[in-house]
C-alpha cells in the first residue's frame, strides 16, 4: 500500500535560553487547500485529500527559580484517522472504468445520431400531414360559411316581409277598434277620467250610450274580426319568433365558424381541450339542417297569405259604419257644446272667488308679519324691566326698599306681559284664519282643476275627435 500524504515534521526549540524570555515567537501554519472534483461519475468513490494542519502549541515560559533545571519542549503532533490516508482502488480498476465510460459515450452518440435522423423524417411527414388536414378543414369551414350565408339571406328576406305584413295587420286591428269605438266608446273612456263631482251622468253621456247601442251589431262583427286578427297576429308572431330564432342561431353559428376559420397556429386564443374529439354534440345532418330552415320559410309564407285575406275582409266592414252614424253623431255634438258652455261659466265664477281669497290671504299674511314684529319689539322692554328688578334684588340690608321705582317696574312687567299675551292670542287667531283661507284656496283650486280637466276632456279630446263626421275615409284610418 502506498502512503498518501506528507511525512510528519518535528520541530523543537533551540538551546536553552534565560528565564527572562517570556514566550517563543509565533510560527505561521502552512495553508492547506482542499481538492474538489469538477464533477462526479456514478459508481465511483472519491477520496478527499486530507492533511493535518501543522500547528505548534507554544508553551508559555515560566520564570523558574532554578534555571539549570528549566526546559521547554513542544508537543508531538500525530495525524488523526490514519486509515483514511490509504487508496481504495488499483490502477487496473481505474483503467477499466475509463474504458467503460468511453464505450458508453460512443454507444450513446450512435443511438442519438440514428434517432435524430429518424425524428427528422418523422417530423417532415407529420408536418405535411397536419398541414394538409388543416387546409382541408379550412376549406370545409369556408363552404359551411357560404351555406350559412345563403340561408341567412333567405331567412332575412322572409322575416322582413313577415314584419311588414304584421305591421299592416296591426294597423287594420287598430282601425277596427277605432272604428267601433271612435265616436262613442273612446269619448266614454275619456269622460271616465273626469274628477270628483264632475263625474255626472249628463246628456252627453246618454247620447254617447245611445250612439254605442246604435252601432252594436256592427261592433260585434268588428270585435269578432278583431279577435280573428289577434289570433292571426299571434300565429304571425310565432312564425316571426321561429325565423328570428333560426336567424339568430345561424348568426351565432356563423360567428363561431368564422372564428374557427380564422384561427391559425400562432393565434393567441388557442389552447388544449383534451377529450373534445370523443364528444359528438351534433343533433342534425346537412339534409335536416337545410330542411328546418326551408320549413320555417314555408310556414311564414302561409301566415302571410292568411293575413292578407283577413285584411281584405276588414276593408269591407269599414264601409258599413258611415250610413248609421249621422243622426246620433249630430245629437251628441250638440250635447257636448251645451256641457262645455255650462262648465266654462262655473269655472269663471270659481276663478273670481279664488282671486278674492288670494287677496284676503295676502292681507292675513301682512297682519301676521306685523303682529310678529310687535311681539318681538315688546321682548326688549320686558327684558329691561325684568333685568332691573333682578338687579334691585341685590340691594343690601335696609336698602331693599319697596319704593316707587319698584312699584313701577313690577307694574311695567305685568303690563308688558299682558300685552304679549294679547298679541300672541291675536296672532294665533290670524294664523287660524289664514289656514282657513288657504284651505278655501285649495278647495277652489281643486274645483278649478276639476273643471279644467272636464273642459279638456269634453272640449279638447272628445270634441277634437268629433270635429267632422266619421265618414268612410276617417273610419278606414285616414284623417
Amino acid at each position: 500500500m502506498e502512503f498518501l500524504g506528507t511525512t510528519q515534521t518535528a520541530s523543537y526549540c533551540g538551546p536553552k535560553k534565560c528565564c527572562g524570555l517570556t514566550s517563543l515567537p509565533a510560527v505561521q501554519a502552512p495553508v492547506i487547500q482542499e481538492c474538489y472534483q469538477p464533477y462526479y461519475l456514478p459508481g465511483y468513490r472519491y477520496l478527499n485529500s486530507w492533511r493535518p494542519s501543522l500547528f505548534y502549541k507554544i508553551a508559555n515560559v515560566q520564570t523558574c527559580p532554578d534555571e539549570s533545571t528549566s526546559t521547554l519542549r513542544p508537543p508531538t503532533i500525530l495525524p488523526a484517522l490514519r486509515s483514511a490516508l490509504f487508496s481504495r482502488y488499483s490502477h487496473h480498476d481505474w483503467d477499466q472504468s475509463n474504458q467503460l465510460q468511453v464505450r458508453g459515450a460512443e454507444a450513446s452518440q450512435l443511438w442519438a445520431s440514428w434517432l435524430t435522423d429518424d425524428s427528422m423524417r418523422l417530423l417532415q411527414d407529420k408536418d405535411q400531414l397536419t398541414h394538409q388536414m388543416q387546409e382541408g378543414t379550412s376549406r370545409n369551414l369556408g363552404q359551411r360559411l357560404s351555406d350559412i350565408g345563403f340561408w341567412k339571406s333567405e331567412l332575412s328576406y322572409e322575416l322582413d316581409r313577415l314584419l311588414t305584413e304584421n305591421q299592416n295587420l296591426e294597423t287594420v286591428k287598430r282601425r277596427l277598434e277605432c272604428a267601433a269605438n271612435e265616436v262613442a266608446l273612446e269619448c266614454l273612456y275619456h269622460r271616465e277620467k273626469r274628477i270628483g263631482i264632475d263625474l255626472v251622468h249628463d246628456n252627453v253621456e246618454k247620447n254617447l250610450i245611445r250612439e254605442v247601442d246604435l252601432l252594436k251589431c256592427c261592433q260585434e262583427q268588428m270585435r269578432k274580426l278583431a279577435q280573428r286578427i289577434d289570433i292571426q297576429m299571434r300565429d304571425n308572431r310565432d312564425a316571426q319568433h321561429t325565423l328570428e330564432r333560426d336567424l339568430e342561431d345561424k348568426s351565432s353559428a356563423q360567428c363561431i365558424d368564422e372564428k374557427a376559420f380564422n384561427l391559425r397556429n400562432m393565434s393567441d386564443c388557442i389552447s388544449f381541450f383534451h377529450g373534445m374529439e370523443k364528444i359528438d354534440g351534433t343533433i342534425s345532418v346537412p339534409e335536416t339542417w337545410a330542411k328546418f330552415s326551408n320549413d320555417n320559410i314555408k310556414h311564414s309564407q302561409n301566415m302571410r297569405a292568411n293575413s292578407i285575406w283577413l285584411r281584405e275582409e276588414a276593408e269591407h266592414l269599414f264601409e258599413t259604419l258611415s250610413d248609421q252614424m249621422w243622426r246620433q253623431f249630430t245629437d251628441t255634438n250638440l250635447a257636448f257644446n251645451a256641457c262645455v258652455s255650462e262648465v266654462t261659466d262655473v269655472k269663471n265664477k270659481l276663478q273670481m272667488q279664488l282671486a278674492k281669497t288670494l287677496q284676503e290671504i295676502f292681507q292675513a299674511e301682512n297682519t301676521i308679519m306685523l303682529l310678529e314684529r310687535s311681539i318681538m319689539a315688546k321682548e326688549g322692554p320686558l327684558k329691561v324691566a325684568q333685568t332691573r328688578l333682578e338687579c334691585r334684588t341685590r340691594r343690601p340690608n335696609m336698602e331693599l326698599c319697596r319704593d316707587i321705582p319698584q312699584f313701577k317696574l313690577v307694574n311695567e312687567v305685568f303690563t308688558i306681559d299682558d300685552t304679549l299675551q294679547t298679541l300672541k292670542l291675536r296672532l294665533r287667531e290670524t294664523q287660524d284664519t289664514l289656514q282657513l283661507l288657504v284651505m278655501t284656496k285649495c278647495r277652489l283650486e281643486h274645483e278649478l282643476a276639476i273643471k279644467a280637466n272636464t273642459l279638456c276632456i269634453d272640449k279638447e279630446k272628445c270634441m277634437g275627435m268629433r270635429k267632422t263626421f266619421p265618414c268612410t275615409p276617417r273610419l278606414v284610418g285616414h284623417t
